[in-house]
């Protein structure tokens, strides 16, 4: 019995995997197709959002059937209901990646009202945190499930200085308005899918702790 229950986590722990994989492969092609403006890999990207889903799907099955058939306790029970979070938050970021991919092709029309300094900075700290969440998943490893944690705070400050960048921009030039808003919703985007990988590293110390943001859960 616990060897079909071993069996069944580890076919749990291996779709987790791959669709972390496939959300970081998302992120990536959303922040080349904004940077280049290619409209193809957009829309690639957009398509690939029903795959995300499907795989979600298939983790709550998983998740569902364990629970029902196998009735964990204690730390089996951590594991389970924490792949059950995590494929969540993974399912909301690439929602988010298509909500740049669309963002991506509005702006493409014409250049760039602003060179983009700081959202290509902010891409690259959210995608290694979402690719690091998901690492201190596999390996246990709370100390970088903290240092995920921890490096929210610089997203968020990136975050405000985008914002206050373009609203100021909003103001002196109102004939790139409505590109300076789109800019800012990119941002924003960037940041959610920055707190989702915060989450994923919260998930982890619970896995590992029975803690879940100072408060003992399981």
């Amino acid at each position: 019995m616990r060897a079909k229950f071993d069996e069944q986590l580890e076919e749990l722990n291996g779709n987790l995997v791959e669709m972390g994989l496939l959300v970081k492969k998302v992120i990536t092609e959303a922040v080349e197709a904004l940077i280049k403006q290619d409209v193809s890999l957009a829309k690639k990207i957009m398509s690939m959002d029903d795959e995300i889903d499907q795989r979600e799907q298939v983790i709550e099955s998983l998740c569902l059937q364990l629970i029902l058939q196998q009735q964990p306790v204690s730390g089996d029970l951590r594991l389970v209901s924490t792949v059950l979070k995590i494929s969540s938050d993974l399912e909301r970021i690439g929602d988010h990646a298509t909500d740049i991919s669309e963002l991506a092709i509005l702006l493409s029309s014409r250049q760039c009202c602003k060179r983009l300094e700081y959202i290509p900075q902010m891409a690259e700290i959210t995608m290694q945190m979402v690719a690091d969440g998901i690492d201190a998943f596999v390996r246990k490893d709370i100390d970088l499930a903290h240092d995920v944690i921890a490096r929210d705070d610089k997203v968020d400050r990136l975050f405000d200085t985008i914002k206050n960048d373009l609203v100021d921009q909003i103001r002196n030039n109102e004939h790139n308005s409505d590109q300076a808003i789109d800019l800012i919703l990119v941002a924003k985007y960037f940041e959610r899918i920055g707190d989702h990988a915060t989450n994923i590293a919260e998930w982890v110390v619970f896995l590992l702790t029975g803690m879940h943001k100072d408060s003992k859960i399981l």
